[in-house]
């Protein structure tokens, strides 16, 4: 469980308290009901990390974009409902070699759109020493994007950080999505419509592993 969801529920629970007060017991039921959505929503499961020269998804959800960049890169979009965990971890281990924040719109978090118009938080994780049966190091960039509900982007990770494969490193309140973006070196495995777990399910493997 998050600190955010006890510090949300609690003031649900004060708001509870006083408009029963004031009022009749019942009408405190939408502060009960959101207190308790509040608790459901911050939840912080463990995961299982994968071993090996694999790239994890960085967060819960639904794949709803898998595209092909001018640049050679792959963009993987990974959308989270408000009943998905919101809870954003590292794709590969290495270091924080950047990271960059942008205001912008609340568009749906869906749309093609949302990737460069709305509010984000760039983070780029450099590996370090790559995996000994493959001889690639990758640059992996991680974008955590607000949507139409969402108001907050949280990162816990500064420059010059380490952080490992699989290791939580913020999170997005209330409906958002996530993007990555990999380069020529990995082999996408997953594809548009899939569901995916933060730290557990697998986007990509490095080309040449046998992962």
């Amino acid at each position: 469980m998050l600190k955010d969801g006890i510090y949300y529920a609690l003031g649900c629970a004060a708001g509870a308290v006083v408009v029963a007060y004031l009022m009749h017991p019942i009408s405190a039921t939408p502060f009960v009901v959101f207190g308790a959505f509040c608790l459901y929503f911050f939840r912080d499961p463990e995961r299982q990390i994968p071993d090996g020269p694999v790239c994890v998804s960085p967060a819960d959800g639904k794949v709803v974009h898998v595209r092909e960049l001018a640049d050679g890169r792959t963009r993987i979009s990974i959308f989270l409902n408000i009943f998905d965990v919101h809870v954003n971890r590292s794709p590969i281990a290495g270091r924080v070699v950047s990271v960059e924040y942008q205001p912008g719109r609340f568009l749906m978090a869906q749309k093609e759109l949302a990737s460069s118009e709305n509010e984000q938080n760039t983070v780029v994780i450099e590996e370090e020493n790559g995996d000994s049966s493959v001889s690639t190091k990758s640059t992996v960039e991680v974008r955590q994007i607000a949507g139409l509900i969402a108001r907050r982007i949280v990162c816990n990770n500064k420059v010059g950080d380490r952080i490992a494969k699989g290791e939580r490193f913020g999170l997005i309140k209330f409906g958002s999505r996530t993007d990555v973006f990999l380069g020529r070196e990995w082999e996408i495995i997953v594809a548009i419509g899939d569901r995916v777990a933060g730290g557990s399910s697998v986007l990509a493997t490095k080309t040449g592993s046998e992962s």
